[in-house]
């Protein structure tokens, strides 16, 4: 008896050691997403967030006009949710930005080669160093710098975006 009670504990130790060693692989194999849809539900669009060890502030930014690059992302995050708890749709122009109010719409001007387009900001990014803007695949390619991947751009603030609801814009809300 007593060498089977130590055979049960020895499993039962193991057991435990597997569901540590599975949950802490799983922990590094989650796929993190652009922006901060938890903090969204809990704080808002507007609440201070941390990426990449850098603490973000977000805030209304009535003039902003800047110059910087932008690139694109995809496949990689499409249907999943966006900071201002959207889904991410890679085919519908959108984008994403640090610190401006979500959702808002910008003016994207490529000043490669003059094309300029309206893209709904309903995420946080790009968090690497010297980007001010990741756009959706569609924007890029409207854009003109899909096969490129990166471009030149100047970035206007327009106002405050439409809020979705399932898909839809809520019209009263358009600027």
């Amino acid at each position: 008896m007593f060498g089977r009670g130590r055979k049960d504990l020895i499993n039962q130790s193991a057991r435990v050691v597997g569901l540590v060693l599975f949950a802490g692989l799983t922990a590094c194999t989650t796929m993190p997403q652009l922006g901060a849809a938890p903090s969204a539900r809990a704080g808002g669009t507007m609440a201070p967030y941390q990426a990449n060890g850098t603490l973000y502030r977000p805030r209304e930014q009535p003039r902003y006009d800047e110059v910087g690059i932008a690139t694109w992302y995809g496949a990689r995050y499409h249907h999943h949710r966006t900071a201002d708890g959207e889904i991410f749709d890679m085919n519908r122009v959108s984008g994403a930005h640090r610190t401006l109010p979500l959702p808002c719409v910008v003016e994207v001007t490529n000043l490669d080669n003059g094309r300029r387009i309206q893209v709904r900001v309903n995420d946080r990014g790009p968090f690497i160093h010297g980007r001010i803007l990741d756009l959706s695949r569609q924007a890029a390619k409207d854009l003109g710098f899909y096969e490129k991947g990166s471009t030149r751009v100047r970035v206007r603030y327009v106002g405050p975006a439409p809020r979705l609801t399932n898909d839809r814009v809520e019209l009263a809300d358009a600027p």
